[in-house]
């Protein structure tokens, strides 16, 4: 297993999508068609805290029929709700050059902003590039116990889960602006929220709404355009909306509004990123690109 979010290794078969919703799946083809098998209430609770897989009979029924047909064992990516992971954005005046170095002090930096064991927890972390010796890593990690829950019924489907990422890191793949952005993604109660500049991350949030109202996405919305520009010195030029469904075109308005930026929908050639299938269709994308 290993949690990642670049995808720099030669593709899988296939990668799958999972969501409290269901699992969204598609072949790594030239024109991938996805499917989306839905999972019937509670089989997955999604956090860090606790095991996600309450039903895990049901969860494998739903994984075995989005799967390809039995045959030789074949490699898979596989993409979690957001909601699973802890993402972080970790800045250092100085980092080390030597991934000997590196790990135990993302690991110390972390420690203390995760309510788990960083030492029983899978930990994948990627500098970003910068001009001077000031480095943002960005740091990724959830419970080893967690990850391998998700990952059983695709091994036993014959599916060998060679990368793992969350919806948002892989739906990052839609973004291609240069500006200061700030990205809400909404899947369910879950609210995640980045701020980009250009290609580089500042910030990534995510949050458990009471509802998924535009008032109690706004109460957090609002504050993140304030961490923007007192951290940034600089106001951020645009909003993106990725899953907001019926709830899209009425925040358009009220966002560009309020704010009074640009506000667009993330958007993907491939299909329509929803709260479900954003992060399989930045996947896709970016594997159609490099090919």
């Amino acid at each position: 297993m290993r949690l990642s979010s670049w995808l720099k290794d030669p593709p899988p078969a296939c990668v799958f999508e999972l969501s409290e919703a269901g699992i969204a799946a598609a072949a790594t083809a030239s024109l991938p068609e996805i499917a989306f098998h839905p999972l019937p209430p509670g089989v997955l609770s999604v956090s860090p805290l606790h095991d996600n897989v309450l039903m895990p009979d049901s969860l494998a029924a739903a994984v075995k029929a989005a799967a390809p047909p039995n045959g030789k064992r074949r490699a898979a990516a596989l993409i979690l709700p957001d909601n699973c992971v802890r993402v972080s954005v970790l800045d250092f005046d100085g980092f080390p050059a030597d991934p000997k170095e590196q790990l135990p002090l993302v690991k110390f930096r972390i420690k203390k902003s995760v309510p788990f064991d960083v030492e029983a927890a899978a930990v994948s972390y990627w500098p970003q590039p910068s001009g001077g010796k000031k480095m943002d890593v960005v740091a990724a990690v959830a419970p080893l116990e967690i990850i391998a829950r998700y990952e059983a019924p695709f091994r036993a489907a014959g599916l060998d889960p060679g990368l793992v990422t969350t919806s948002s890191l892989a739906m990052l793949h839609l973004y291609s602006g240069r500006e200061l952005a700030v990205i809400a993604k909404l899947s369910g109660r879950v609210l995640s929220l980045i701020v980009a500049d250009g290609a580089t991350l500042k910030l990534v949030r995510c949050l458990e709404l009471p509802r998924p109202s535009l008032a109690d996405i706004a109460a957090d919305l609002y504050p993140t355009f304030v961490f923007a520009e007192d951290q940034l010195s600089r106001k951020a030029q645009r909003l993106l909306l990725c899953g907001f469904g019926a709830l899209a075109e009425e925040a358009r308005s009220q966002f560009h509004a309020e704010l009074d930026i640009p506000v667009d929908l993330i958007a993907s050639r491939l299909g329509t990123p929803g709260e479900g299938n954003a992060g399989l269709l930045g996947y896709l994308q970016s594997h159609l690109e490099a090919a």
